[in-house]
């Protein structure tokens, strides 16, 4: 169940990142409600699989999937670069979060 959540969590985050993108391009109070409640969800959510997954490794793979998430939201709904290798750095960071998974 913590796995769950933990991923859960991540989403979140990229929800919450996207907001933030939104928020630049149209200001409403919608998008500042949204914003504060992805990520708001988003930490509980973090703070309650931390109870039983190590800080180092819940804390790599929540910013990992946001990272992964937001770029990979950009690229498809803001236009950002498709470039091979922010590609390949990409994969990397999503690895490596499934690396620290195996190996706790």
């Amino acid at each position: 169940m913590a796995w769950f959540t933990l991923i859960l969590a991540g989403l979140l985050e990229t929800f919450g990142v996207t907001m933030i993108n939104q928020l630049s391009v149209k200001k409403s109070w919608r998008t500042v409600i949204l914003l504060i409640a992805g990520f708001g969800l988003s930490l509980a959510l973090l703070s309650y699989s931390l109870q039983s997954i190590p800080m180092g490794t819940g804390y790599a793979i929540w910013t990992g999937i946001g990272v992964v998430g937001g770029a990979i939201i950009g690229m498809i709904c803001y236009g950002e670069s498709k470039d091979w290798k922010r590609i390949v750095f990409i994969a990397m960071v999503l690895f490596s979060a499934i690396g620290l998974k195996l190996v706790t």
